[in-house]
């Protein structure tokens, strides 16, 4: 797993509480939209220093037949979920938008992931782009964890909320 679709993570749980959302800096060429959008980035990812020295444990993996360690640490992501809006949805489309991002991220938020901190600026119109703006920030923690196979090498590593491990 990359740090792209941890990303896509955010992206599919607020699209599935009915928030348009997606990843910022698209390979796609944008699209207008009449109402708010939340352009998803990571911002930042702390977990402390390098390597997997923190054993978890073992696992019985059906299809191997094999024990593997689990290896892991906490970990702290920052998402931008920065909010844009055309002239027609305004400032006020902003505002329901992060209300309702606030609402669903506070009640469950994404597989995996705690909401910790949530935090916006002002809502401002950028001329250039014709469209409201407001910088929007999510601190979420999680683990990090990989599994390796006898002899010591990782597998992969995966993403995990604190109760999943």
């Amino acid at each position: 797993m990359d740090f792209g679709t941890i990303r896509e993570r955010m992206v599919d749980y607020l699209q599935g509480q009915g928030i348009d959302a997606q990843c910022a800096y698209p390979e796609m060429s944008r699209v207008r939209r009449d109402g708010a959008v939340a352009a998803v980035s990571l911002r930042a990812c702390q977990g402390g220093p390098e390597g997997f020295r923190d054993y978890l444990g073992e696992r019985y993996d059906q299809e191997s037949g094999q024990w593997q360690e689990l290896y892991g640490r906490k970990i702290v992501l920052t998402f931008g979920l920065d909010l844009y809006a055309p002239q027609g949805c305004g400032a006020a489309g902003i505002q329901e938008t992060f209300d309702r991002m606030a609402e669903a991220l506070q009640r469950e938020g994404p597989p995996g992931l705690t909401l910790q901190e949530l935090s916006c600026g002002e809502t401002e119109f950028d001329q250039g782009a014709g469209l409201y703006h407001r910088a929007v920030e999510a601190v979420c923690r999680g683990y990090l964890y990989a599994v390796a196979q006898e002899g010591g090498t990782f597998l992969d590593f995966i993403v995990r909320g604190e109760s999943r491990i």
